[in-house]
């Protein structure tokens, strides 16, 4: 299996591997749809055009052929499954690659834990691009279960699987020449550095791109994404299950620019993943609204692998790794066969291979928290505090100021205006940490729901109505070692145990779609409005996302970067 043997084959010399007749090729490259035969020889495309044998031969009867679609900046944590799991979700709609941050397994578990997710990714159907996580922990306000420093990072520097420097999303700490900021992205100066800074504008911003960083996926509003697309960065549109920034941001697109946008689902949970897809549901609404096909199969296709410097994916031509996918309608695009390598992977959304078996990898136990010291009451020390104002669709949230509801000198929960109690608890070296907040927006009635799933920390967070419901909540995520709970008082509702790091399970998608869905139904029998408040509340503690967020150490307003007191005077 060398260049000589697929030289001979693409001279018709000898036989191909497989010949796909009578293809509807999309072209993106040359921006054209036209009729073509592909061959494809030892996972390659060797040819297009007539006048090839091969030992397999199949007739596409006039069908779409698009390269296969690549994510580029996915948290394959956030759909609850390793990445076996994953890939059974996203391969059947047409995604054949990903590019991957590891930052959530990584801020449990350090390098091993980024070691853990590409040991399974090995022989699976999907190709499973590693971005060396740039953040971990995110800042100084929060307590991780680990660090890495840029000779950490210098490590995954020979894995052919890793790309560059995932999203740097301490931008101030970059702006303001944070030293051990400035060593990654020196160390990564040869690679891809991403970018994750929401809001950032003016000189701030001409100082965060001066420094190489490539992309940006924050972008929440059309003058903020153009802003950054004339200053140089590639804009990745994002369409995850909480945050929905596709249709606000595609008035952004046009022809003269979309070669610099491409688009990515960030972190997706597995009803969203089953019921909607991934890239390929962002290009089917992309179209359904306006955006040329071709344009939108670009976005999610060679704009990636370009940016990504992957240059043997995104396109269907000679010397490209065959992968790809066909469909009939190109105006609602449905994946019916999937191919990666050459090799048919999926077919009318099933997988159409077995999953790779699992090697035993042992990981250390990552829940570890001082039940002791749980104390969830607040003294009232003024009659006005800061409150979260969480947002259902996004994971930006408002920095409000409401009157504090006392009973007996102690701020409570406020079920009649929506203000619940919030606490992130210390999960990663049993410290005991932990900081109280309130927060607006979940809709809980009564009881409290928790959970090991807090980016990017991923501490144990807890949202409640009183506090014997939130301490049975903290309970009870300990003694599953980690996971989703769900609680009215004594009584447990539901849980979804997460023993990988707190963050995922082994277990078949399926089962883990259905355990979450329940999970979702049980929260909202407790009265939370929310479509997915499980994934909402587990951004409520990530402290680069403005506007106001909660870690363990404290409230933070992330505009101001800095851990802020509960109570304030009324504004």
């Amino acid at each position: 299996m060398t260049i000589v043997d697929r030289l001979a084959a693409a001279r018709g010399d000898v036989l191909a591997d497989l010949v796909l007749r009578r293809a509807n090729l999309v072209n993106v490259w040359s921006g054209e749809i036209y009729l073509t035969d592909i061959v494809i020889h030892q996972g390659r495309v060797i040819a297009l055009g007539s006048g090839y044998s091969a030992r397999q031969e199949m007739d596409i009867q006039g069908r779409y052929i698009s390269p296969g679609f690549i994510d580029a900046h996915v948290h394959i944590e956030s759909s609850l499954c390793t990445p076996p799991e994953f890939a059974r979700a996203v391969v059947p709609h047409g995604v054949t690659a990903v590019v991957t941050d590891p930052h959530e397994i990584a801020n449990v578990l350090g390098l091993s834990g980024i070691h853990y997710m590409l040991e399974r990714a090995k022989d699976g159907p999907l190709s499973m691009f590693v971005n060396a996580p740039s953040c971990v922990p995110a800042t100084h306000m929060e307590t991780s279960g680990a660090r890495l420093e840029a000779d950490d990072l210098a490590a995954l520097l020979d894995n052919q699987w890793v790309t560059g420097l995932a999203e740097v999303m301490n931008y101030p700490g970059v702006v303001y020449a944070d030293e051990g900021m400035l060593d990654k992205l020196e160390r990564f100066q040869s690679r891809v550095r991403d970018g994750h800074c929401p809001a950032l504008t003016g000189k701030e911003l001409n100082a965060y791109v001066s420094t190489g960083i490539g992309s940006e996926h924050e972008c929440t509003t059309v003058a903020e994404a153009q802003e950054k697309l004339r200053l140089g960065l590639t804009i990745f549109i994002r369409e995850g299950t909480t945050t929905r920034n596709l249709l606000p941001l595609l008035p952004l697109i046009t022809p003269q620019n979309h070669t610099r946008i491409c688009f990515c689902t960030d972190d997706r949970q597995p009803n969203s993943l089953m019921d909607e897809g991934s890239i390929d549901f962002m290009v089917r609404k992309a179209v359904a609204n306006g955006v040329d096909p071709l344009m939108a199969i670009r976005m999610g296709t060679l704009n990636t692998a370009q940016y990504f410097r992957l240059y043997d994916y995104g396109v269907i031509a000679p010397g490209k790794w065959a992968d790809m996918f066909v469909f009939s309608d190109l105006y609602n695009l449905q994946p019916e066969m999937v191919f990666r390598h050459g090799q048919l992977v999926a077919q009318d959304g099933k997988m159409a291979v077995e999953k790779p078996s699992l090697r035993p990898v042992r990981q250390p136990p990552s829940v570890n928290v001082n039940l002791a010291s749980l104390d969830f009451s607040v003294s009232a020390s003024g009659a006005h505090i800061r409150v979260i104002g969480a947002q259902g669709d996004q994971v930006v949230t408002e920095h409000l100021v409401e009157a504090a509801s006392v009973v007996d000198g102690l701020v409570v929960s406020d079920v009649n205006r929506d203000i619940l109690k919030m606490a992130v608890i210390e999960r990663h070296h049993a410290t005991g940490n932990q900081a109280l907040s309130f927060i607006k927006g979940f809709g809980l009635r009564r009881g409290a729901i928790a959970g090991t799933v807090a980016h990017d920390h991923h501490n144990l967070v807890v949202i409640g109505v009183d506090d014997a419901s939130m301490k049975r909540a903290v309970e009870v995520v300990v003694e599953i070692g980690g996971g989703l709970v769900a609680v009215n008082g004594d009584e447990v509702l539901g849980i979804l145990p997460l023993p990988v790091a707190g963050l995922m399970t082994e277990n078949p998608l399926e089962q883990v779609r259905h355990a979450y869905d329940n999970m979702i139904a049980h929260a909202q029998t407790l009265g939370s409005t929310m479509p997915d408040p499980f994934m909402a509340m587990s951004f409520m503690a990530l402290e680069v996302i403005p506007k106001l967020k909660l870690t363990d150490l404290g409230l933070v307003d992330v505009e101001q970067f800095k851990i802020v007191d509960l109570f304030v005077e009324a504004i």
